[in-house]
């Protein structure tokens, strides 16, 4: 097994986390985890770990010492990784902005609410190669459901964007696809000797949308944790996020 990921977020592993910590277990990548509703510095400063994941996490759960370590482990080589959410980024409860952990991310977090609901298709745009996207057919995009509105910072690189399309329905029964904004959904950095990376949508139900579904087949997956639940996603979603946390871990 590979050095141990700090995944911290997404309510709880038989909730929300058991998308994303079963995609990990499949991958063969260890990792320790932190629900929603507990405190991080116990395992933070237990040890070393090659990528800080953050996702859908409550910042009034980390202490100014907490802050100290992640950033300075991430200047020292760790990766550092925040997946988008109502308590990711500013979010409705997140507010990460400010904090010294937003430094190190490589986009900027907006000082208001930055939620992004998608009635309509947001579709997943590929902007440019890059190892995270290698091999996945983004020729047939998938859908999501939602995302928070980020700004990449000049020395970043967005990789992946969040295209809106509007439908309207003739009267003949014939659909009109208008092309829309589009706005940053994969950004990646560096922030000392860590690579950092920021995936404005989510992992899990809602805002992943179709994205869960995306592939030619099914990968069915489960957090090695007793207590998590088990998840059946699609083949290329779990290809891109196991890609995403293996760049930004530096294992690729």
């Amino acid at each position: 097994m590979n050095t141990p990921i700090l995944y911290a977020g997404d309510t709880s592993l038989c909730g929300a986390a058991a998308y994303l910590g079963g995609i990990l277990a499949h991958a063969g990548l260890s990792f320790d985890y932190v629900a929603s509703d507990t405190p991080i510095s116990a395992v933070l400063h237990s040890a070393e770990h090659s990528l800080y994941l953050i996702s859908d996490y409550p910042v009034k759960n980390l202490r100014d010492s907490d802050f100290d370590r992640l950033v300075g482990r991430v200047r020292d080589g760790a990766g550092l990784l925040m997946i988008g959410g109502w308590e990711s980024f500013h979010g409705a409860a997140g507010e990460y902005g400010g904090t010294p952990l937003a430094e190190a991310l490589p986009v900027a977090i907006a000082a208001a609410d930055d939620r992004v609901n998608c009635a309509q298709p947001c579709l997943v745009e590929k902007l440019c190669d890059h190892p995270i996207v290698a091999g996945l057919p983004l020729d047939r995009p998938p859908g999501i459901g939602g995302y928070n509105r980020l700004t990449a910072r000049a020395e970043a690189t967005t990789i992946l964007a969040a295209r809106h399309f509007a439908v309207s329905r003739a009267a003949d029964g014939s659909y009109a696809f208008a092309k829309g904004e589009a706005a940053p959904l994969l950004v990646v950095g560096a922030f000392g000797r860590g690579r950092t990376a920021a995936f404005a949508s989510d992992v899990a139900p809602h805002w992943v949308g179709g994205l869960v579904d995306w592939g030619d087949g099914r990968v069915a997956a489960r957090a090695p944790q007793p207590e998590a639940g088990d998840v059946e996603v699609g083949s290329w979603y779990a290809r891109l996020f196991t890609n995403l946390v293996r760049w930004t871990a530096g294992m690729s």
